[in-house]
């Protein structure tokens, strides 16, 4: 039996082992995602980010708990872990905030390594996505290593992405000069129950209302004057993120984080915005598949050496990397 056949069976045995053939490239993974692809675009894609130490793991964990038990949906986990500098694999820790969830055969968790790419996102993670994806998965969460401003590549990924605060990290609005306010679909403050969590809120309701006012008020001769936004067709109405306040140790506010990403994909729906993010994802892999492939190619047809003396001659400054490239792309090839 093909690789393909028993997932689609519900094999997780054989789940657990393309993923690790995908993760690692292999030519049966790749086979394997060819013949998946046609059964894939069901799962929702949830994307959670968010600097480390806001309880990311921990609210996914009872994220998952929530609609398993009240709605029985099938949930596929995948965290990506930073990589052990020694091994290059995952630490891991997120497996040990998760054991609620083990022996639940809803349940399947995926670590990962980020092997060091940016945003702390493998490149296998979309692929990943996919194999779940054809699996019968219903919901499908990555959770992100929280790597700084790259982070911002999970929302290329995911239909909803939540970011994650907390107060007592520090500066309120660190997350906001990462420039991760952009891509936030919902806001969640977790860890609710310490103190500043007010303080948290208000920064973040203050730049949501920057970034989508309801109205401009302004002076004009020394009188208030207001101009309001203008009005948007109701289908094409702007999603503005809600602020949901959670304690995941305590499972609070989660069935109100629920409800909150049920109305964003409600929206999604409504607008035609999903199509447009999937279509987005789609295009964005498939470019970094041929960007991927021509790299490959260039490398096995240039001349033998002809790319490390291009190399050398632009670390001398004998030559800028733009004549470099130009050299080595104009037929200095076999």
């Amino acid at each position: 039996m093909t690789f393909s056949k028993a997932i689609l069976e519900g094999d997780r045995l054989a789940l657990a082992r393309l993923l690790t053939k995908v993760e690692n490239d292999s030519q049966e993974g790749r086979d394997a995602l060819m013949e998946l692809f046609p059964h894939t675009g069901r799962a929702h894609l949830i994307g959670v980010t968010g600097a480390p130490g806001t309880g990311k793991s921990s609210l996914v964990n009872q994220l998952a708990l929530h609609y398993r038990k009240t709605e029985n949906k099938r949930i596929a986990i995948i965290a990506v872990d930073p990589s052990s500098p020694f091994t290059g694999g995952a630490v891991l820790g997120d497996r040990v905030r998760m054991r609620d969830l083990s022996g639940d055969s809803g349940v399947f968790i995926r670590s990962m390594a980020s092997r060091g790419s940016l945003g702390g996102l493998a490149q296998a993670t979309a692929n990943i996505t996919q194999v779940f994806d054809a699996a019968g998965f219903d919901i499908v969460i990555v959770e992100t290593v929280g790597a700084g401003q790259s982070e911002v590549d999970i929302a290329r990924l995911a239909h909803t992405t939540l970011v994650v605060e907390a107060p007592g990290l520090g500066d309120d609005i660190q997350a906001i000069k990462a420039g991760i306010l952009e891509i936030a679909d919902i806001l969640v403050v977790n860890k609710a129950d310490r103190p500043g969590v007010e303080q948290t809120e208000k920064a973040l309701k203050t730049m949501l209302e920057l970034a989508h006012p309801a109205e401009r008020v302004f002076k004009h001769h020394g009188v208030t004057m207001s101009v309001s936004a203008p009005k948007r067709n109701e289908a094409a109405k702007m999603w503005i993120p809600p602020i949901q306040r959670t304690i995941s140790t305590e499972g609070a506010g989660i069935p109100e984080l629920a409800d909150a990403i049920a109305r964003h994909v409600a929206h999604l729906t409504s607008s035609g915005e999903w199509a447009d993010r999937e279509r987005t994802r789609l295009e964005v892999e498939l470019e970094a598949l041929i960007r991927q492939g021509l790299m490959n190619r260039f490398r096995e047809e240039v001349a033998a050496g002809a790319y490390e003396k291009a190399l050398e001659s632009v670390i001398q400054r004998k030559m800028s990397p733009l004549e470099a490239a130009a050299s080595l792309m104009n037929g200095r090839l076999k």
